[in-house]
């Protein structure tokens, strides 16, 4: 973590890597998503003191060691209950949380559902590649039915999850999708995303070079949504349920009051508290 009063003027997105060397596979997209992490940080002129990136358990998640802010590296899926704890408790703080379609959508995607309802202020940003890639190429929710591993001879035959229609469903306040290969353009996103009351969902299509070699052609396939922005919930909702899974920008800016309980300085005399399960 950077020293306490770094002058959030002179920030610059090396400022907000750590020292300690990625070790994904050559050519994943998640580099280039760290690339977009620490610009955005760095456009929103943030203190590395005021910043905490969290995670869970993945590829992806490995993000919170590579950034040189405050970091949690929690359990599998248990990211955003780390995070939202955190945010009530700490409302200065910007909290960032990075996952994956295994971390996120499978083991978490109940927390998923959740933390879209209670629409706390902070950012939850998805690098799905389709696969589970640190377990050795396992269908994830989105992999696609017909997609043939070692793991799922012929596929899985199960329909793939629709991460965007449930977030806006679920009460999420921004979504958005980004390419890995775009950094620039995926750390615009994200920098509107973190500056957006509320809570807001950002899916990065991130390509698997070792297991998904196919999404090479993601670069080719990836496109700017057809139509601008909505805050309309009902224009969103049609747009994502015909969407191709290759729209890339900003999909829906909502307008929904973000969930700050009251945080008082109420103390509880422990002893009367004891008192309530004495038998």
């Amino acid at each position: 973590m950077s020293a306490i009063g770094t002058p959030a003027l002179a920030c610059k997105p090396g400022d907000y890597k750590s020292d300690v060397k990625p070790i994904w596979c050559p050519g994943c997209g998640d580099y280039h998503v760290l690339m977009s992490f620490t610009r955005a940080f760095a456009q929103l002129k943030l203190p590395p003191e005021e910043v905490v990136v969290v995670s869970g358990i993945g590829c992806s998640s490995r993000i919170p060691a590579y950034t040189n802010c405050y970091g949690f590296h929690g359990v599998h899926g248990r990211s955003l209950a780390l995070a939202a704890g955190l945010k009530v408790t700490r409302p200065d703080l910007t909290v960032v949380v990075a996952s994956g379609d295994g971390d996120g959508y499978s083991i978490g995607g109940n927390h998923f559902l959740h933390a879209c309802r209670r629409n706390i202020d902070m950012t939850y940003v998805v690098m799905d590649n389709h696969i589970y890639g640190m377990t050795k190429g396992q269908p994830s929710p989105t992999t696609e039915p017909e997609f043939d591993t070692a793991l799922s001879p012929g596929g899985t035959g199960v329909r793939p999850f629709h991460p965007l229609v449930v977030a806006l469903a679920s009460g999420a306040n921004f979504i958005a999708r980004c390419f890995s290969g775009d950094p620039n353009e995926t750390a615009s996103v994200l920098a509107e995303a973190i500056k957006h009351p509320g809570f807001s969902f950002v899916e990065i299509l991130s390509p698997c070079v070792t297991f998904r070699p196919d999404e090479s052609a993601w670069k080719d396939m990836v496109h700017t949504a057809p139509v601008p922005e909505t805050s309309d919930q009902g224009k969103a909702a049609r747009r994502l349920m015909t969407d191709d899974g290759f729209n890339l920008g900003i999909l829906y800016r909502g307008s929904r009051k973000p969930y700050r309980p009251p945080v008082g300085t109420t103390s509880i005399d422990l002893a009367e508290l004891e008192k309530d399960f004495e038998l």
